[in-house]
């Protein structure tokens, strides 16, 4: 049941509640978060390389890899993957290059750096059998392309881990806070959830964050002993304005841009489960 506080904020947004069982959305935010951090570009940047490198991927790949490797993926990066109906080109990867440069008209460089990052990005998304594939068609020119996917050993669920300044930095920039507000927000968030959750998943949710915000969970998880709280989103809210000195639908603004945040700083199994101990509420106006 969605109380008065988070009706009127999503009312103001003029935003239909987020529905995570269908994880499209924050796999393709994902998806280009990965490849504006490889590369050192914007979102839009990061969503243009990847378009453009998809594009030709899609042409140099035969219909049925590309529909395998399809899948695995968001449904708009399927549609760029699958935008051409065209029978597999032999190209080498110096024309990969060209052809993605030429897409998103930029030079050579950015066109190849670009390239890598839409592969790593690739590599943490796609089920390993069918990367494997993906790599074992491609021939050895294009080493220098898949270099990060080839050599990739995490579990391709899990998110690069966020530095402190990373972190507070897309939780402002989500929430349109000035840098210094961010820590205080971050900090308020992640003490009133320390106090929703159980003891362990406190623990577990610690290990991928910075050391700088675990003292934000310990603080909330002493306050409770460790027991799970059960509390509405709107009293998780009027909690967390309390402790940042703020009304309840600003704490619902930023409370939503600290767990967008979680969402890329935790592993999806990890994250997961944080959400089965939230009820339904949290996952609609949060994600």
């Amino acid at each position: 049941m969605i109380g008065p506080i988070t009706r009127a904020v999503a009312t103001r947004r003029n935003e239909p509640p987020v529905d995570i069982s269908y994880p499209d959305g924050w796999r393709y935010e994902r998806f280009i978060v990965t490849i504006q951090q490889k590369a050192g570009a914007s979102w839009a940047e990061a969503e243009n390389a990847a378009r453009a490198t998809l594009g030709t991927l899609g042409e140099r790949i035969s219909r049925g890899d590309a529909r395998a490797l399809a899948g695995d993926l968001p449904e708009a990066l399927r549609s760029w993957l699958l935008n051409t109906g065209a029978d597999a080109e032999p190209f080498d990867a110096a024309e990969f290059v060209r052809r993605v440069a030429a897409r998103e008209d930029v030079t050579l460089d950015t066109a190849e750096r670009h390239v890598r990052a839409v592969f790593a990005a690739l590599a943490r998304l796609v089920r390993r059998p069918e990367m494997s594939h993906l790599l074992a068609e491609l021939p050895d020119d294009y080493a220098a392309l898949l270099g990060d996917a080839a050599s990739r050993t995490r579990d391709p669920a899990a998110p690069e881990v966020l530095a402190y300044e990373q972190f507070l930095q897309r939780v402002a920039d989500r929430a349109a806070l000035f840098p210094d507000q961010a820590p205080q927000v971050a900090a308020a968030v992640l003490e009133v959830l320390a106090e929703r959750i159980a003891a362990g998943e406190v623990d577990d949710l610690a290990q991928h964050l910075p050391d700088e915000l675990r003292a934000a969970l310990e603080r909330g998880k002493a306050r409770t002993g460790g027991k799970t709280q059960r509390m509405s989103l709107d009293e998780f809210m009027r909690r967390v304005a309390e402790r940042e000195g703020v009304d309840c639908t600003q704490a619902l603004e930023h409370a939503g841009a600290v767990f967008r945040t979680l969402r890329d700083a935790v592993p999806d199994k990890e994250f997961s489960e944080l959400l089965d101990q939230l009820p339904r509420a949290y996952q609609e106006e949060l994600l």
